[in-house]
C-alpha cells in the first residue's frame, strides 16, 4: 500500500482488524497499528488557526493515548506523544490562563495552577517511562549521576529528553513553595544542556528558549550576568527560528525586560512576537498564536508591571 496512506485511512483498517480480530495477537497487532498512525507524522493540531477548538479537542487524544499505553505500555511513540502532548495542552490553555484568571478570582487562579502542574507532572512521567524502554534503569543513574546517564542518550533520544526536561521545569516554576521541586532545577538544566550538545536546533529554537525560562530561575545570581547568558539564549533561539517563534520575544520580554524594568525593549518584543505571521508557518501555527494572545495580555497590562521612574528634580 502506498505511503501516502492518511492517517484516517491508517485508523479505520487498525480498527478494522480490532474488531474483528479474536485472538490475542491479531488484537495486539491492531492496537499497535492503531499506535502507530496515532503517533507518527506531525499533527493537524499545531498548525490549526482557532485554539479554542484545539483546547476542547485536545483531551479527547490524550486520554486516547493513555488508553491504547493501557494495552502497548513500551510503545516510544506514543509515550512521547503524551509527554509532548500533556506539555502543550498544560502550558496553552492552562498555565496560560493563569494570570488572566486572577482577574477574576484568586481561588480560581489557584485552582488553573494545581491542575497545570499535575499535568505536567504527567507529562513528566510519561517522558521518562518512554526513555527508560530504551535507557533500562535511566530513572536511577539519572538520580545517581546524571551527567554518566545523559553521556549514554544519543540523538534518538532528543525529543523524549526535550519534553521531560521541559514538562518538569514547567511543573517546578508553578512549585515555589515546595523545596524539594526547587531543588530539581539544576537536574532540568542539565537534561536541557545535554539535548543541546546532542542537537542544539531542535524544533527550530526551542532548546536555547526553554534555557531563557531556567536562567531565568536561578537565584542569587547578579542581574547583569543572568540578563547577559539570556540574551545569548535569546540571540541564539532567534537565530535558529529565523525570528518566525513568537514565544522567544514573549519568553524574554517577561523574563529579562520585565525583572530589568526595561519597559522599552519589553513593549519593542512584544510588538515583533505580535508582527510574527503565524500562517507563514503552519507546523507552529497554534503555538504562535497562543504566543500572540500572551503577548496582547502583557501589553495591555504593561502600566501594572512597569514602575514609573520618579520625576527628576529641578
Amino acid at each position: 500500500m502506498s505511503n501516502t496512506m492518511n492517517t484516517p485511512l491508517r485508523l479505520c483498517a487498525a480498527c478494522l482488524l480490532l474488531a474483528l480480530g479474536s485472538g490475542c495477537s491479531l488484537r495486539k497487532l491492531a492496537i499497535n497499528q492503531v499506535a502507530n498512525a496515532l503517533s507518527s507524522g506531525g499533527s493537524t493540531f499545531e498548525s490549526d488557526d482557532d485554539p479554542d477548538l484545539v483546547a476542547a479537542a485536545i483531551p479527547f487524544g490524550l486520554k486516547t493515548y493513555e488508553s491504547l499505553l493501557d494495552e502497548t505500555p513500551r510503545h516510544t511513540g506514543l509515550l512521547l506523544a503524551a509527554a509532548t502532548g500533556f506539555t502543550e495542552y498544560s502550558y496553552a490553555f492552562v498555565d496560560a490562563r493563569i494570570d488572566e484568571a486572577k482577574e477574576e478570582s484568586l481561588e480560581r487562579a489557584d485552582a488553573l495552577r494545581d491542575r497545570a502542574r499535575k499535568l505536567y507532572l504527567r507529562a513528566n512521567r510519561y517522558g521518562m517511562r518512554g526513555l527508560e524502554v530504551h535507557h533500562p534503569g535511566f530513572g536511577a543513574a539519572l538520580d545517581d549521576d546524571a551527567d554518566a546517564a545523559l553521556k549514554k542518550m544519543t540523538r534518538r533520544d532528543v525529543p523524549l529528553l526535550y519534553w521531560t526536561a521541559a514538562s518538569r521545569g514547567l511543573a517546578i516554576s508553578l512549585s515555589k513553595t515546595s523545596p524539594e521541586m526547587i531543588a530539581e532545577l539544576p537536574l532540568v538544566e542539565t537534561i536541557v544542556r545535554r539535548v543541546a550538545e546532542l542537537d542544539e536546533g531542535f524544533n527550530d529554537g526551542a532548546v536555547p528558549e526553554f534555557l531563557i525560562t531556567l536562567e531565568a530561575a536561578h537565584s542569587g545570581v547578579k542581574m547583569e550576568e543572568q540578563q547577559k547568558l539570556m540574551r545569548q539564549h535569546f540571540d541564539r533561539a532567534i537565530e535558529l527560528s529565523k525570528g518566525k517563534r513568537a514565544g522567544t520575544y514573549v519568553s524574554f520580554a517577561e523574563n529579562a525586560c520585565e525583572p530589568a524594568q526595561d519597559k522599552a525593549e519589553f513593549q519593542s518584543l512584544l510588538e515583533k512576537a505580535l508582527a510574527v505571521d503565524a500562517d507563514a508557518d503552519p507546523p507552529n501555527r497554534l503555538a504562535n498564536l497562543v504566543a500572540q494572545r500572551r503577548a496582547r495580555w502583557l501589553l495591555k497590562h504593561i502600566d501594572e508591571l512597569f514602575l514609573e521612574s520618579a520625576p527628576k528634580e529641578e
